[in-house]
């Protein structure tokens, strides 16, 4: 953890002595005028576009040249898009925890809990195992979370939301140009809720520093972020058996949640982690000074992670079985990875974008005891070092695109490669079509492989195969017409968590038999006047003989809606109603002690309507959001899970904004 702090201070240091130089034209991380980026520059009916002229609008800035599009958004991988306040129905649905679109996902009752997943995708270009405890990690911010930004004036974002019984969702975000070749940014989001059933409550946090500096020639450009997150939950096990009974029988008595008996009170986890990345190179030769229009540049690519994962009790509880102790029950699990990746990148007009790479990943995930389990001693570390070998490739014929990715680890104890190709075609401005082939082998999670707990039948050391998947994928998109996707995936030596026939305790399993995974999604939206309907359904079917793989054969979202101006223009309003649905299933179960969700098949659930009314309003550049949730759960039946055992969310009013500050 020093060697974390002591690199994201050096770099904070090197990076702001650096900036303080005379600011010249903006020049992209690719050689190129950052503004010419993908998408559309006529920005939609928003408030926003008047920043392009020096009207009355213009009060609040300081820079009464700047434009909406001048606000740059910069992923990992260096696509760039601009600053968006407009108010969308794509935005109502990404208003939530997760500040991303939840259709597959199905939440738990209080904010900020984890999350059943309905339909799951199995494109990978992972080398590496996962850390595990993966149903904590919906709101754990990865690389591909982190963006980079360079705007013409500071630029501030407060996200506010109501939460469930006693605490508040907040996301502040604050990001400035020193000088046209340094920017930073800073951004917490924290979390607090106590729930409506006993002991649930979630405390949050998510911190992110991000900067991003270039030399004036451009020859040097650097990104970099720091991240520390902390994701505490107290964790209850769900309703008893019989407070299920009384849950579902809708008397007035059990509508104070709090009084609904739960299997344990004592017990919580924490999954927090640190991670410092730095991706910087050097252009050898740049496509503008360059006579033949070609670019070479060399990069580098550091992560270093440090992540742990803490489940604790207070006394032994018989649905885990029995423990080495009876008090004080104490699981605690780290990983620290450090990964470095050297980049030889040519691009140029005629041979398109090529990449050659190879990267060396140390990884020490364990524990800090051993287990002797049945005159068994289970080891406590996997620890070691990977090397692998990788190239990219990229080339634009017209409305012609093809794309191809691989990898492989070519030294070390866990064996993976991947290969991904993918080839687009754009018809016209609102037809394309583009069809991918993705396939990976890669070694299954950490906690599948070692597992160590008080708790006895929670101790193993495996030996598993890696997994191998196979998807082929096909995407439309026309706005005229529909936005389809399809994709056909096989999965081999799948492994999975279910409970134990013999001990009855959930344990890791590998799947003997070949699955496979059909998905089809459909979204179309059609509008008549200031009347939209916009509708999401995806059909899934799987061939899986040892019933390990269980998920709903449809998932729906329909929302009707009614947007428009009023109040002479001043405010834009937006109001609707949306329906969520998908069939019922054998639901996975969850398991607090290891935060993963296991196969069972003796419990079918779902089948229950999810109706929201919501009542959104723009002013300016501030989006405020009511929404009714689930307004209908008094009158379609009590028998709504998020998992067993584990009720799903009461009506509820919620109340939220987000403000955009341009200074």
């Amino acid at each position: 953890m020093n060697k974390i702090i002591f690199a994201f201070f050096l770099i904070c240091f090197v990076s702001v002595s650096n900036a303080q130089t005379t600011p010249k034209p903006t020049i992209g991380q690719g050689g190129k005028d950052i503004n010419n980026f993908s998408g559309d520059r006529n920005v939609r009916n928003d408030s926003l576009s008047q920043l392009s002229t020096k009207s009355t609008s213009n009060e609040n800035l300081k820079n009464l040249d700047a434009k909406i599009t001048d606000y740059l958004i910069i992923s990992h991988k260096n696509d760039t898009t601009y600053v968006d306040t407009t108010l969308t129905i794509q935005k109502e649905y990404k208003y939530n925890y997760l500040r991303k679109d939840e259709f597959n996902l199905i939440p738990f009752s209080n904010i900020g809990q984890t999350y059943n997943t309905l339909s799951k995708n199995f494109e990978s270009i992972s080398l590496m195992p996962e850390f595990g405890a993966r149903a904590r990690h919906f709101n754990y911010m990865e690389i591909e979370d982190i963006n980079y930004f360079h705007v013409p004036t500071p630029l501030t974002e407060l996200m506010y939301k109501s939460a469930f019984e006693q605490g508040q969702l907040l996301d502040a975000f604050f990001t400035i140009n020193t000088s046209k070749q340094f920017n930073f940014s800073v951004a917490y989001k924290g979390l607090r809720s106590l729930g409506n059933y006993q002991h649930i409550l979630t405390s949050t946090g998510n911190f992110r520093f991000t900067s991003s500096y270039k030399t004036k020639n451009n020859k040097y450009v650097a990104n970099m972020h720091f991240v520390s997150q902390d994701l505490f939950n107290e964790e209850n096990g769900g309703l008893t058996d019989e407070n299920v009974l009384f849950f579902e029988s809708g008397e007035e008595d059990f509508n104070d949640r709090g009084v609904l008996e739960v299997n344990f009170e004592d017990a919580q986890n924490t999954l927090k982690g640190k991670r410092f990345y730095l991706n910087h190179k050097y252009n050898i030769i740049n496509k503008s000074d360059s006579i033949s229009k070609s670019n070479l540049n060399v990069a580098h690519i550091m992560s270093l992670k440090d992540k742990s994962y803490l489940f604790e009790q207070d006394s032994q509880n018989d649905i885990f079985g029995t423990s080495f102790r009876t008090s004080n029950l104490r699981d605690r699990v780290t990983l620290e990875e450090l990964s470095n990746q050297l980049q030889l990148n040519y691009s140029s007009n005629i041979f398109g974008d090529l990449q050659f790479n190879a990267s060396h990943t140390n990884y020490n995930y364990g524990y800090n005891k051993l287990v002797v389990l049945n005159g068994n001693t289970i080891t406590n570390r996997l620890k070691g070092g990977i090397l692998a070998l990788g190239g990219k490739y990229k080339k634009q014929i017209k409305d012609f695109n093809l794309q191809g990715e691989l990898g492989v680890n070519v030294s070390g104890d866990f064996g993976g490669n991947f290969i991904k190709a993918q080839a687009s075609y754009r018809f016209n401005n609102d037809l394309s079509v583009a069809a991918q082939i993705n396939h990976n082998t890669a070694a299954p999670n950490y906690n599948t492989l070692l597992y160590q707990s008080d708790y006895v039948n929670y101790n193993w050391k495996n030996e598993f195969n890696t997994i191998k998947t196979k998807q082929l994928s096909l995407n439309i998109k026309s706005q005229k017409l529909i936005d389809l996707s399809l994709d056909l995936t096989t999965i081999n030596d799948y492994v999975y968590f279910t409970k134990d026939e013999t001990t009855n305790q959930v344990r890791p399993f590998q799947n003997d038999k070949t699955i496979t995974y059909l998905r089809l999604k459909a979204n179309k939206e059609i509008k008549y006047r200031n009347f939209a309907l916009n509708n999401t359904v995806m059909y899934q079917y799987v061939i899986d003989e040892n019933q390990v793989f269980n998920i709903p054969q449809i998932i729906t979202r329909n929302t009707l809606y009614y947007s428009n101006h009023v109040f002479k223009k001043a405010m834009y309003l937006q109001t609707g109603i949306t329906l969520n649905y998908f069939t019922a299933y054998n639901m996975d179960a969850y398991d607090p002690l290891l935060a993963e969700f296991y196969t069972q098949n003796d419990q079918e659930l779902g089948g229950f309507p999810r109706l929201d009314f919501f009542v959104n309003a723009k002013i300016r550049q501030t989006r405020i959001y009511l929404k009714a949730e689930h307004f209908n759960a008094a009158f379609t039946g009590r028998s709504y899970y998020s998992a067993p055992n584990t009720p799903f969310r009461d009506f509820k009013v919620r109340f939220g904004v987000v403000w955009n500050f341009f200074l």
